[in-house]
C-alpha cells in the first residue's frame, strides 16, 4: 500500500511519519519523501486516524491523482535541488519527464492547473532558496555557486537572484553580515 503526503519535504518530517506510523503499530513501512509504502494494509479507522494525526503537524495525506502527481514532481525537484551535491547535466523536464514516466507537456500542464504556477518557476523559487542557503554559509564564491547551481554565468545568476527577491546576491550576504553583528552586540 502506497501512501502519498503533501508538504513532507525534510528528514524531519520523513521521523514524523515514520513516528505516526509505530504509533498505529506499522514496523515495515518505507518512508520516502513524499511517499510512504506500507507492507502491511492500514484499516479505514488507522487510515483516518494517521490522516487526522498529519495534519495536525501541518501534512496532508493525498488522496486525487493529479495532485498526488504534482507532489511527485515538487519533491523530484526538492530532492534535487536541495538534496543532492551534483545537479544532472540533464535538462530538468527530461529528468522529470523519465523520473516519472510521463511526457513532459502532460506533467507542466497537470502542475500549472494544480498549483497556479510553471514547473519552471518553482524550480527557479528553489534554485535562488538553495543560492541563498551557499551564500549563507559563506564557503563558496558567487561564480562557484552559479557552476555548482548550473546557471550560464555569475550575471545570469545575479539577474535571476535579483528578480526573485528584489536583492542581489552581495546585499543579501551584506544582510548576513549586519544581522551578525546586530547579534554580537546585544
Amino acid at each position: 500500500m502506497k501512501l502519498y503526503i503533501k508538504y513532507m519535504v525534510s528528514l524531519r518530517c520523513k521521523l514524523l511519519v515514520k513516528a505516526e506510523l509505530e504509533n498505529l503499530g506499522q514496523k515495515k513501512a518505507l518512508v520516502e519523501l513524499g511517499m510512504v509504502e506500507l507492507f502491511d494494509e492500514l484499516s479505514r479507522q488507522d487510515l483516518e486516524l494517521l490522516k487526522a494525526n498529519l495534519l495536525r503537524s501541518g501534512l496532508e495525506l493525498l488522496d486525487d491523482k493529479r495532485s498526488i502527481l504534482v507532489e511527485k514532481i515538487k519533491n523530484i525537484i526538492i530532492a534535487l535541488i536541495h538534496h543532492t551535491d551534483e545537479l544532472p547535466k540533464v535538462n530538468y523536464s527530461d529528468y522529470i519527464s523519465e523520473k516519472l514516466d510521463y511526457d513532459y507537456t502532460y506533467l507542466a500542464n497537470t502542475f500549472s492547473e494544480v498549483k497556479g504556477i510553471t514547473i519552471q518557476h518553482y524550480i527557479i523559487m528553489h534554485k535562488i532558496e538553495r543560492v541563498k542557503e551557499l551564500i549563507l554559509y559563506d564557503e563558496l564564491s558567487l561564480s562557484e555557486i552559479a557552476f555548482k547551481m548550473h546557471y550560464s554565468s555569475s550575471a545570469h545568476l545575479s539577474n535571476q537572484f535579483k528578480k526573485v527577491t528584489g536583492l542581489t546576491p552581495s546585499f543579501f550576504k551584506q544582510l548576513k553580515q549586519k544581522r551578525n553583528q546586530n547579534l554580537e552586540s546585544i
